[in-house]
């Protein structure tokens, strides 16, 4: 009975994973070579094939430079008229060719031997025309691809991209490039805003900071808060610290439970020694500390000893951001 496509699908993930399974043993001397080669570069890791290896190899040059190498993809025919020019006697370079025989990269091999550019070959042949050439080979051979029939490249693509992820963290670790560094690249991320966003980014600051004199009636209280559109007024004192905070909770239950509502000070219903944020504070912070303490607004202050209030930041402030995303 002929295999359905299910049967073939399962069968070629099969093949691809037991491919990459064998990459493992490869970790190697020339690995580790590679690995220092790269790590002392101080140009650019420029990485170039033709086809299929082409399109991986733009996909480890993204890789590279998201983790702390910088590094581009040159296309081996574009460098073979006239795009070589990008390349310096600083950098290093990466060619990819599961044969080892392509010929718009092997053309490239003499000006780069005059640049003296360290060159580490992923190839699949290591007895090629390439291999021969190159600094350092890795090897990235198959013994067939994982296609019925064993022509469209599959198992060998999935091989040269797991070892280049693996060369590309491997030179992450060794730089101890750390999450903070990640997010430093991807600063349109979600990851980026979550450790690069502080409250002073996101905090309203100047006269939209709700605050009210400890001498003003509840009526100036009240049309301050109603102003504002925050939901909470900070009192301050004559020195302009804050002292307290009346939330729009405050003044309901004040309202419904005092007649002489609108006759009584700030000091008799505001919280005193309200909890605060340092405007240096990453906003991912700022939204777990607004959570434990169950506020949806928190005042804001430029050093922990100093009380003068710099801004004020919302909970929406932060969720409409996308720290959460």
């Amino acid at each position: 009975m002929p295999y359905s496509y299910l049967d073939i699908a399962k069968e070629l993930i099969r093949a691809e994973s037991a491919a990459i399974a064998s990459l493992e043993h490869r970790i190697d001397e020339n690995f580790k070579n590679a690995v220092e080669l790269l790590y002392k570069t101080d140009g650019k890791v420029i990485v170039t094939g033709v086809g299929k290896s082409g399109l991986v190899g733009r996909k480890i040059a993204a890789t590279l430079s998201s983790t702390g190498t910088p590094g581009f993809f040159l296309h081996s025919y574009e460098a073979g008229h006239g795009d070589l020019g990008s390349v310096s006697k600083h950098d290093a370079m990466i060619l990819i060719s599961n044969s080892g025989e392509t010929n718009e990269v092997i053309y490239l091999i003499p000006y780069l031997k005059k640049l003296k550019v360290p060159i580490i070959g992923f190839i699949g042949n290591s007895k090629s025309s390439l291999a021969k050439k190159c600094t350092i080979v890795i090897d990235i051979g198959v013994s067939a691809e994982a296609c019925p029939l064993g022509i469209v490249p599959t198992a060998s693509t999935i091989v040269t991209m797991a070892m280049g992820d693996a060369l590309a963290i491997a030179l992450m670790n060794k730089r101890k490039f750390k999450e903070i560094d990640f997010a430093g690249l991807h600063p349109g991320g979600s990851l980026g805003r979550r450790l690069l966003t502080t409250v002073q980014d996101l905090m309203h600051t100047g006269d939209a900071i709700p605050l009210a004199s400890v001498n003003d009636n509840m009526k100036q209280v009240l049309f301050t808060m109603t102003k504002k559109g925050l939901g909470v007024v900070g009192i301050v004192d004559s020195e302009e610290n804050l002292i307290g905070v009346i939330t729009d909770g405050d003044l309901r239950r004040g309202l419904e439970h005092n007649e002489n509502f609108f006759g009584v000070l700030p000091t008799d219903i505001m919280t005193k020694n309200p909890k605060y944020l340092l405007q240096t504070m990453l906003a991912i912070d700022a939204l777990y500390q607004m959570e434990k303490f169950a506020v949806t607004n928190l005042f804001v202050f430029n050093e922990d000893k100093i009380r003068k209030p710099t801004g004020i930041i919302h909970i929406h402030d932060i969720l409409r951001y996308g720290i959460m995303a």
